[in-house]
């Protein structure tokens, strides 16, 4: 971690390894989308598991890094400021698909079982820090609940999907997940070659926004929770706006919510993550109420996507869903 740089340099990283992670994660849009088809996985799970990894990363090794560099305040409001404002970013897709409602062309159970899944790893996390501060081995409890959750709601969701109780009814508007036979004939060992290096690529942007993120907030006064929610959460969460706005143009429009909602549910795992890099006791314990207020908010805005899915509105005010309107309306 480069530590405590000057003002301008600190800056000009910041700025730097932002404009990195958007082309890095435009370019992981069109690999996933192939491996989607190539390896039979289908959009939703490779949206959810690969590319909500992968654009995420930026954001869990600014996390750690802030939890190990004793600023668990920055390492709070990055993982889970960043969970409201990609939320919003579907908005954005939502804006860029102008045939339908998003959230109606793109009807998945995949989906759904994921924003289910998101609801309950956010509730895990204010438990956590309304709970008991016990721990064991400076770790909370709900450290190892929330890995525990994640796995369980990722196996459920690939079991759902082969096996679905459950079918959103096709309409003229809807894009049904089919696999390019361009893709099937590509090669597989090249676009895992390319997503791990897009991947790496994004992992040492966010080692070096940690320092630059911590310089700003100090010698600013602007404070690590207004850094974190406000900055370091939006540019980390940069890769969700261009792969949710370039899968939209690609016509992969449950990739395009996958990515967000799966990138959402693997945000929370950046907390697990910090509470094993903080030394100072339990993480949960160190969120103050404003970062505590945008889980609340987080949880808000995942339920109202998970009411539009499941309504399914096929055009709203601006040819956009009632839960696109709904979901800026509570980030402004």
């Amino acid at each position: 971690m480069l530590t405590d740089p000057p003002l301008g340099l600190a800056i000009a990283l910041f700025l730097g390894a932002s404009l990195v992670i958007g082309v890095a994660g435009t370019k992981l849009t069109h690999i996933v989308d192939d491996l989607a088809d190539r390896t039979g996985l289908g959009e939703a799970i490779a949206g959810a598991v690969l590319l909500g990894m992968a654009t995420s990363l930026s954001g869990l090794v600014l996390s750690v890094s802030a939890a190990l560099a004793d600023h668990p305040t920055l390492a709070m409001s990055n993982a889970l400021g960043g969970i409201a404002v990609q939320t919003l970013f579907l908005t954005v897709a939502d804006l860029t698909h102008r045939r339908a409602n998003l959230e109606h062309a793109a009807a998945s159970i995949g989906n759904l079982m994921q924003g289910g899944l998101l609801l309950c790893l956010l509730a895990l996390v204010l438990v956590g820090r309304f709970a008991p501060e016990w721990t064991l081995w400076q770790v909370h409890p709900i450290t190892p609940l929330l890995v525990i959750a994640y796995l369980f709601g990722l196996r459920l969701t690939d079991r759902t999907q082969d096996r679905p109780m459950w079918r959103p009814a096709q309409t003229r508007e809807t894009t049904p997940d089919v696999p390019d036979p361009r893709a099937q004939s590509g090669s597989a060992r090249r676009l895992w070659l390319s997503f791990a290096g897009l991947a790496l690529v994004l992992g040492a942007s966010g080692w070096l926004l940690e320092g630059a993120a911590s310089t700003i907030a100090e010698d600013t006064g602007l404070g690590q929770s207004v850094v974190g929610v406000l900055m370091t959460a939006v540019v980390t969460s940069l890769p969700e706006l261009v792969t949710s706005v370039a899968a939209v143009r690609r016509g992969a429009l449950t990739l395009a919510v996958a990515g967000i909602i799966g990138g959402n549910a693997f945000d929370t795992l950046f907390v697990a993550a910090s509470d094993l890099a903080y030394r100072g006791g339990s993480i949960y314990h160190a969120m103050p109420d404003g970062v505590a207020l945008w889980v609340a908010l987080s949880l808000l805005m995942t339920a109202i996507l998970l009411v539009g899915m499941i309504h399914r509105e096929r055009l709203g005010p601006g040819r956009i869903g009632f839960e696109s309107l709904a979901i800026a309306g509570c980030y402004l």
